[in-house]
């Protein structure tokens, strides 16, 4: 329940944070930086902090982490309301938010397995992604209405209120045991230690080409919808209510996925579907780009994103299922490190691109790329399934 809260917060803050970008600058490349900002932080603290949360009381950090972005976003509402924001101070906070969230992230994956039997880790990770699309829905939608009814401040403060429920309820979680002891470890092994989970995911037959199809996804195709602001106006002339919809539209197909997901019992199958659901991603974003009618581009936005969370919850319960859990940690800071940080890479492209092409070209260049590695999967695809539905032996 008081995810939920968070997660309405989060994507009301995302709204707020792309519509004010776009009404400080008006530049297609200041949303790709901010953008950049927000995610690419990923990138160089996920392994470090991966190696920490093996290391914390993953609750009681999940405490601090979410207090200190609520106190940022604090910071954020004061300025916008007090006519102080400019484009630096709105990228610096966005910046220092997103190194926050860089070491919530990996305490947030690694305390699943805690949860769950290892039969119902696809349910588990699809049912947690029902609350994150339900956010997805409702919040943009309720950030159009706050920002048009009460100006884009207001939306700040919404999602900073939201923070301090969740933490309210991470307040009276007791975890009743933790699922194995772990030795204290000396903070000098870190770096070795990240070492050998890059190794452990070089040299695995099915972890290593997932998360090649990891990277190709988040920076080919998953940025499109930080350009959303500027579609919504430029392209179709539809201002932040556009930018609502098409948020919210995305919202709706990951959805319905997450919905659909849950009902899969195991993993069996799953490889196949998160190779076939990149081809179905490319494919929306050709039509969403060719396209100058607002609400077919609604459509194919509501197709690429069911495609794209059924892409999520595949990745993320084959790494959980087939990973040793010697490595469980690590590996995991890998795919936080790709699928958080390496969007902001897209984007930062995409925008640039932009400026000079014009918003369409770029979208559709990295869905065309897309399809290139879509071949490379589908051609790995009986080799990856035989590893990684398989379970580990133990023992």
């Amino acid at each position: 329940m008081g995810n939920f809260a968070s997660q309405m917060g989060v994507w009301v803050q995302r709204i707020a944070v792309q519509w004010l970008t776009w009404e400080l600058t008006h530049s297609p490349t200041w949303l790709g930086i901010i953008a950049f900002a927000d995610v690419f932080p990923n990138v160089v603290i996920a392994p470090l902090a991966g190696a920490l949360a093996d290391r914390v009381d993953r609750l009681q950090a999940m405490r601090i982490y979410i207090s200190l972005s609520a106190c940022l976003l604090t910071a954020m509402a004061a300025l916008v309301l007090s006519d102080a924001i400019t484009k630096e101070l709105l990228l610096a906070l966005v910046l220092v938010n997103g190194v926050v969230m860089a070491f919530y992230s990996p305490v947030r994956l690694s305390i699943i397995p805690a949860l769950v039997d290892r039969e119902l880790l696809t349910s588990a990770i699809s049912f947690s992604s029902v609350t994150f699309n339900i956010g997805r829905v409702g919040g943009p939608a309720l950030a159009g209405l706050i920002i048009l009814q009460w100006g884009v401040g207001q939306a700040f403060v919404f999602t900073a209120v939201a923070d301090v429920a969740f933490i309210l309820t991470l307040c009276l979680i007791r975890l009743v045991a933790t699922r194995e002891k772990r030795e204290p470890r000396s903070l000098r092994h870190i770096p070795a230690e990240i070492m050998d989970g890059f190794r452990y995911a070089r040299k695995h037959p099915g972890i290593g080409p997932l998360l090649v199809i990891l990277m190709a996804t988040t920076v080919l195709l998953r940025p499109f919808n930080d350009l959303f602001a500027g579609f919504a106006d430029d392209v179709f002339g539809r201002g932040a209510l556009g930018l609502a919809w098409l948020t919210s539209m995305l919202g709706v197909g990951a959805f319905t996925a997450s919905v659909f997901l849950t009902r899969r019992a195991g993993i069996d199958g799953l490889t196949g579907l998160m190779v076939a659901s990149m081809a179905v991603f490319a494919i929306a974003l050709v039509g969403f780009t060719a396209t100058d009618i607002f609400w077919f581009a609604c459509a194919c936005t509501a197709i690429a994103g069911f495609a794209m969370t059924t892409i999520g919850v595949a990745e993320q319960s084959l790494l959980q299922a087939s990973v040793d859990d010697a490595m469980r940690g690590r590996i995991l800071s890998l795919y936080t490190l790709i699928g958080r940080g390496f969007p902001s890479i897209g984007a930062l492209i995409m925008g640039y691109a932009a400026s000079f092409v014009g918003l369409r070209w770029p979208v559709l260049g990295g869905a065309v790329a897309c399809l290139v590695f879509w071949l490379w999967a589908r051609r790995r695809q009986g080799r990856m399934a035989a590893v990684l539905e398989t379970p580990p032996k133990t023992g």
